[in-house]
């Protein structure tokens, strides 16, 4: 059962994606809108501080790429962080990740007055990938550094709160001459040489509230940071209405339509490789804590798979074992023949389940449904770009 914080955070979700009536949610929103007013203020506020030049911006002698998004989850950014890291690397570039690490297991308050006092020093970043080998699990590293660095052999991957330094030490420690910094349209201590934005087309902007009443962590104006948008979740008629948008504030922005492609389900524990349609027919349960579940199951009536039972799941749970166990009974019990979850959930699964029924995860990979040409533009803006400034090394 879900404790009393997670089911206020469920209660919060449901009404910040307007999916809650009552009362109580009406009076809760109005509070919500009053502290989105005080957001805003801090928001314009924090970048007026960087533009005038109050607060400095780093761009540590080193290429940056920043991808992220105007609004909260779901987007599906991590394939798009990894398809872009990948194409780098083919082309030649040497590329670190840098991630905050979304709650990734914090190190204990003492042992930091301990170390402060004794070293009197900072730890390094925390090398989830040091591009030969993964050294984090996903409780320490967290769930998409995790995901980039075991689907991403030969990159670099670091989680630090501190961006910053981190990538001064992914250049120091290793070399790298690209960083790429994930979810971090709104890190502005960093200043990037490309600004990747990604939105959602099947839920753009919410109800173009900011947080907290609100999905919006920024002004939709702001997207004329970005040098290039990505649509993700697109389908193959662009959506004029959004486009149109979109360019009342950056009229000239290239855009991606892009959409994430299951490609094919891997086998738990062994992740052995088998093609989606062999859930055609089958009695299946699935599970999963992402932002948006309804493109998961869209996906597996897709497959023309009988859905038995489900459990959703707030975005990010570490799961337990004993849900998980419980979960897999109700799926016995309802004979079910396959469990299914996301790549993401996987690598959240406790190491000591037991599993009577045969388990997978899907692996999603981006295509690009329109904009092949302004991808391949944003790549060699990276690959072919000068290097006067790369060989700066702080």
């Amino acid at each position: 059962m879900p404790d009393k914080r997670d089911r206020f955070i469920e209660f919060t979700t449901n009404l910040i994606y307007d999916r809650v009536i009552g009362k109580r949610a009406t009076l809760f929103a109005a509070f919500l809108r009053f502290l989105s007013y005080i957001f805003y203020g801090i928001v314009k506020l924090r970048n007026f501080l960087y533009q005038r030049g109050f607060f400095r911006y780093n761009t540590l002698g080193c290429l940056i790429v920043v991808v992220g998004n105007l609004t909260l989850g779901g987007t599906g950014k991590t394939p798009v962080v990894e398809r872009f890291a990948r194409t780098l690397q083919a082309r030649g570039r040497k590329v670190a990740i840098l991630s905050r690490g979304y709650r990734s297991k914090k190190e204990p308050f003492w042992e930091k007055c301990w170390r402060l006092l004794t070293h009197r020093s900072e730890y390094p970043p925390r090398i989830v990938s040091d591009g030969e080998k993964v050294q984090l699990d996903s409780e320490n590293a967290g769930d998409e550094p995790y995901m980039l660095a075991k689907n991403l052999p030969g990159v670099v991957v670091l989680v630090d709160k501190n961006r910053v330094k981190a990538g001064a030490y992914a250049i120091r420690k290793f070399q790298v001459d690209t960083l790429i910094l994930d979810d971090g349209f709104q890190y502005l201590p960093m200043k990037g040489q490309m600004n990747l934005l990604l939105i959602d087309q099947t839920n753009p902007f919410g109800n173009e509230a900011l947080l907290p009443r609100g999905i919006l962590r920024e002004p939709i104006s702001h997207l004329k940071r970005a040098s290039f948008i990505f649509l993700t979740k697109s389908t193959p008629e662009p959506d004029k209405e959004l486009e149109d948008k979109i360019r009342i504030h950056h009229p000239n922005i290239e855009m991606i339509a892009c959409c994430h492609r299951p490609k094919f389900l891997r086998s738990i524990p062994q992740e052995k490789k088998y093609p989606l349609n062999m859930l055609k027919g089958k009695r299946v349960a699935y599970f999963c804590g992402i932002a948006s579940p309804s493109s998961f199951e869209q996906f597996l009536e897709d497959q023309n798979a009988e859905i038995v039972i489900y459990q959703h799941f707030i975005d990010h749970h570490r799961f337990t074992k004993e849900e998980i166990e419980q979960f897999f009974q109700a799926s016995l019990e309802q004979n079910a023949e396959a469990i299914i979850t996301t790549e993401k959930d996987f690598v959240r699964l406790p190491k000591d389940i037991s599993l009577k029924i045969p388990c997978f995860y899907v692996r999603m990979e981006i295509g690009i449904l329109r904009g092949a040409e302004n991808f391949e533009t944003a790549v060699n803006k990276v690959c072919f770009r000068s290097k006067n400034y790369e060989n700066i090394l702080y």
